[in-house]
């Protein structure tokens, strides 16, 4: 099976090949780099409030960044899903055609 190029797949207009399975793994990298950022934001914008909003912070930063990590993680891994269904459904529709087409046995 021949592989086009990630750059073939996102300028094919009839949608018949995707290429969110190719860039899944970059958007999550993304993610965790903005939950990052966030995190480390929300701590230095609560310290400048006072020690004890900077304490608050650093108690709730890490707990929604494991949060916002993993709900991207579950989000992605549902988009994949998909993807593979309507990729798998699309060989099944393929095989049966191929079925249907071929010559029979004379069974």
């Amino acid at each position: 099976m021949e592989q086009e190029s990630f750059f073939g797949g996102l300028f094919d207009f009839s949608f018949t090949k995707f290429i969110t399975i190719r860039i899944v793994k970059v958007l999550f990298i993304i993610m965790i780099i903005f939950s990052g950022l966030w995190a480390i934001g929300y701590i230095i914008s609560l310290f400048s409030q006072g020690a004890g909003a900077g304490l608050f912070g650093l108690i709730t930063a890490p707990l929604v960044f494991f949060f916002s990590v993993l709900m991207a993680r579950v989000w992605l891994e549902v988009v994949v899903v998909l993807f593979r269904i309507a990729e798998n459904t699309s060989r099944i529709v393929d095989l049966k055609e191929q079925k249907n087409t071929a010559p029979d046995s004379g069974e």
